[in-house]
């Protein structure tokens, strides 16, 4: 039996709390949590701190982030007492970039735009992750059509680890509801139209009856909304 099919039968039927102290205590060090402040982030955040588990949690700083991103940010920190790491672009390749094509090359195609992302979101992303064994992720299968497509937990080959997705059967009512009862801090872009919240020149509030990731890279065709943070196993990349 394999690591991951181990690992997959010992958190079956697992509440998410248990499921992550088990494999805070199966993976002591080399096992962190990713959030970028979204609703999904935040409650997987309140369990890591309300029950003390050694589970790192860190945070990618594009640089480019709402203002109500950067307070809920602080705030969670004040609430728990608790660091969140903070990753930033490498400034040599940020100021490379923005030198020769300016600071919203990321408009004109989407060539640029995976640049930009790569710059600041990916490379950061693999130091994070570097040295590491399992990446705990907010990603609920309710959130696309490709997301519903990933197992949980998976091997991500792109960065040699395991990766679980705790709350990945939860529906966007029960995360709101385990804010709402747990009074956790959650960013307000959420009341005003923002299901999916990144950069803030990249993202805009989604209208009635468009998809939940419409308000990401707005201007692009649909189908190449990715910015490389996550893909399925039949390599079809995904978005945070």
């Amino acid at each position: 039996m394999s690591e991951l099919e181990n690992i997959s039968q010992q958190i079956s039927g697992l509440e998410p709390v248990e499921a992550l102290a088990l494999l805070a205590d199966k993976f002591p060090g080399q096992i962190v949590f990713s959030t970028s402040f979204g609703w999904e982030d935040q409650a997987i955040t309140h369990m890591i701190f309300a029950n003390d588990l050694p589970i790192k949690i860190f945070t990618l700083e594009t640089g480019r982030l709402f203002p109500e991103t950067y307070y809920v940010w602080n705030r969670t920190m004040e609430m728990y007492g608790k660091p969140i790491h903070a990753y930033y672009p490498n400034n040599e390749l940020l100021e490379q970039m923005v030198n020769a094509k300016g600071p919203s090359s990321f408009y004109e195609s989407v060539e640029n735009r995976k640049e930009c992302c790569g710059i600041r979101k990916v490379e950061p992303l693999k130091r994070a992750l570097a040295g590491n064994k399992l990446w705990v992720t907010g990603i609920r299968a309710e959130q696309s059509a490709d997301r519903q497509l990933m197992s949980n937990p998976e091997w991500d080959e792109q960065n040699n680890l395991i990766k679980f997705h705790p709350i990945y059967d939860w529906t966007l009512d029960q995360v709101k509801e385990y804010i709402r009862i747990n009074n956790i801090p959650y960013n307000t872009l959420h009341d005003r139209g923002f299901p999916s919240i990144g950069c803030q020149p990249c993202t805009r509030a989604v209208q009635p009856g468009e998809d939940f990731r419409a308000g990401r890279w707005w201007w692009e065709d649909q189908s190449k909304k990715e910015c490389g943070l996550h893909e399925v196993n039949n390599n079809e990349r995904i978005s945070e």
